[in-house]
């Protein structure tokens, strides 16, 4: 029997990779949720603040791909808080009831954009988020902590890095945190199969950039990811072909300027 999965906010720029990539792949019966409905790609309806639909899309679901998100910087208290955090909780809980062992967080590296682009940073660093949208994110990890160590579910959060959705890095800070869409699917999949005993993960979402600012060697041993593609590489091609690549002044690592 197929591992049944759900991808969240499957109509997404990066949910809808990775629910067309784990479609094509074959060895997963996959359900596609976004706030509306997508007949011709075959995604349902889901509002993360519909407790009785969440119960029902979770039912037999093996691992809950969290993409969904709603974007708007400026309200925290209203839209960030009450549907972000609150409908992060409301899916852990459905998650929880239905038996499902895994949730797989589309978190970001702004969770930790406030180092300089000078640090080594380590998923188990402090965080340091550079926005409300950086803190929300943190405060969803968190919330997969909790679960995790009360024994509740396992919960996997990934910082995913520059994800620009035609697949190749517009500027030199994002040749330092890009990732390629393969890679994407690859390293959700490498989340996905990990072994069960592992209960809490934050990494890195990047592909193997020459430049990365963060240290992803270690998750081929962990979870088996082996990055194919290289932001850098695809950055001094572009160059040759005398495309312009944006320079970006930055300070931090979340593309803040001091």
């Amino acid at each position: 029997m197929k591992r049944k999965l759900l991808v969240t906010g499957a109509s997404g720029r990066i949910g809808n990779t990775i629910y067309q990539g784990l479609r094509a792949d074959g060895r997963y019966d996959v359900i596609g949720a976004d706030i509306e409905e997508d007949a011709a790609q075959g995604i349902v309806q889901m509002d993360i603040a519909d407790e009785a639909r969440m119960a029902e899309l979770t039912q037999n679901v093996d691992t809950v791909l969290h993409f969904a998100w709603i974007k708007d910087e400026e309200d925290f208290l209203g839209k960030v808080l009450q549907g972000n955090v609150a409908g992060a909780y409301k899916l852990f809980e459905a998650a929880v009831q239905s038996g499902v062992k895994r949730i797989v967080f589309a978190s970001s590296n702004h969770a930790t954009g406030f180092y300089k682009t000078d640090e080594q940073v380590d998923p188990s660093d402090p965080y340091r988020p550079d926005s409300f949208y950086g803190l929300s994110k943190c405060y969803i990890e968190l919330l997969g902590r909790l679960y995790a160590d009360q024994g509740k579910i396992s919960s996997f959060n990934i910082r995913i890095g520059n994800f620009p959705g035609d697949d190749r890095p517009h500027s030199e800070r994002a040749g330092h945190i890009w990732i390629s869409e393969r890679d994407m699917l690859q390293l959700v999949i490498c989340c996905i199969e990990a072994k069960e005993e592992m209960q809490y993960l934050n990494l890195y979402g990047t592909s193997a950039n020459s430049d990365n600012y963060y240290d992803i060697a270690y998750l081929e041993k962990l979870i088996g990811y082996k990055p194919q593609d290289d932001g850098a590489e695809l950055l001094r091609q572009a160059r040759a072909q005398g495309r312009e690549i944006r320079q970006d002044e930055t300070v931090y690592q979340g593309g803040q300027k001091e």
